[in-house]
């Protein structure tokens, strides 16, 4: 959209650039110079209202011309501008809209423009039942679709004509002298200016609702912030840390390769302070957790006196045998016992490397070998011998039916 140059341009001609950019802005998102040079020409489309004085505080809406109708609607247009304005406080900004939409509002109800009624729900400390609220924002929503449709349905009623009258004007050949008729159409635009602002009604009620909340919940968040002061973690106070860990660690690779590797931690609370350097590997840590006990306050960690005392603290004993050391406790024992394995291990292989355990395994003289074989030889010659004179199944013969 082009630059506008508002000094000398006229009223209506003004209106209709600053009415594009309101419904540029309206429909899609537009850049903040353009919103700016909106908010310019409305208001001074705004100041031109004032100094012609078009609008009287005796008139109605039957009163005012069909042609400055459309002029009602500045103050709206110009609060929807405003509300698109992109700044670090914004309260301000949603102060100013609601005090325009408040004005559109005022002047539609001294016009005779407003439904009775409509302003009671956004005035605070009014009638605001939540079942009579929940009825006019029906009763809003509906006349906000009616509008819309009707709007909708002017617009194809004047394309139909704008259509029809070309066609006849094609058709039929204008003969010299002939006047041309001209359509009156000044009550469908005064029907379509005044829809258009019922709408505009309906739509600024919602938004003044919504600027409301939205203020109240700013200046909540601007307070609880003013009281308890910045105690959220900035992006560059999270990167420092997040660096001074990265280099912690950086630094421990680097050591262990020339140190001698330190006790494993296993205990999580002092591995988060060793990390967090509020401790360091070498410090010595406790972290042994004694089972719970169970009884009444009284005898936990107290001395059980008499026998009393003694059932007593037994009644509210668990059902099940209690754990007798925690997980960091059996990790520790279970390494311990590792360790002493390994070293029985490399203990076991140095005494099958020396030269004392190959000596205990060498074999005796070539002659005892030579005697255990001749042995063997003559018990199973034997053997064999004995085989052939009782073959097999010899002693069962008496046991048959025909032995």
């Amino acid at each position: 959209m082009g630059e506008l140059n508002m000094e000398d341009m006229p009223l209506p001609s003004l209106f209709e650039q600053s009415r594009k950019i309101h419904l540029a802005a309206t429909e899609s998102a537009v850049d903040q110079d353009t919103v700016r040079r909106g908010i310019e020409g409305l208001g001074k489309c705004e100041n031109m209202i004032s100094t012609l004085g078009l609008f009287s505080a005796n008139e109605t809406k039957e009163d005012i011309s069909t042609s400055n109708l459309k002029y009602i609607l500045v103050p709206f247009y110009l609060a929807e501008l405003m509300e698109k304005v992109s700044a670090d406080d914004r309260i301000p900004i949603l102060k100013a809209s609601q005090e325009k939409l408040k004005e559109f509002m005022s002047f539609c109800e001294a016009m005779e423009l407003l439904p009775k009624g409509e302003l009671e729900t956004s005035v605070p400390g009014g009638s605001n039942q939540m079942v009579d609220r929940r009825a006019r924002k029906i009763a809003r929503f509906k006349r906000q679709k009616a509008a819309e449709s009707k709007l909708l349905e002017i617009k194809e009623r004047k394309e139909r004509r704008g259509r029809s009258t070309k066609a006849a004007a094609l058709s039929t050949p204008v003969e010299a002298g002939e006047e041309e008729m001209v359509d009156d159409d000044s009550e469908e635009e005064r029907e379509a200016w005044l829809t258009t602002i019922s709408l505009a009604i309906c739509k600024a009620l919602d938004l003044l609702e919504m600027l409301q909340k939205e203020e109240e919940m700013l200046s909540a968040i601007k307070e609880k912030q003013s009281k308890e002061g910045e105690k959220e973690f900035s992006r560059a106070i999270l990167d420092e840390r997040t660096k001074t860990a990265e280099t912690w660690h950086r630094n421990a690779a680097t050591r262990a390769r020339y140190t001698k590797p330190a006790q494993p931690i296993t205990c999580a609370t002092f591995a988060q302070d060793v990390l967090e350097g509020r401790a360091y590997v070498s410090d010595a840590h406790e972290h042994k957790h004694q089972p719970l006990i169970f009884g009444p306050a009284s005898l936990v960690n107290g001395s059980l006196t008499s026998e009393r005392d003694r059932i007593a603290a037994q009644v509210f004993q668990p059902g099940h045998r209690m754990p007798t050391m925690s997980i960091e406790e059996a990790g520790l024992k279970e390494m311990q016992m590792m360790q002493k394995f390994q070293e029985r291990t490399a203990k076991f292989m140095e005494e099958a490397n020396s030269a004392w355990y190959k000596e205990r395994k060498q074999p005796g003289p070539v002659e005892d070998e030579d005697e255990d074989d001749d042995a063997a030889q003559e018990k199973a010659r034997a053997l064999d011998d004995w085989k052939d004179e009782n073959p097999r199944g010899a002693g069962n013969k008496k046991l048959t039916p025909c032995g």
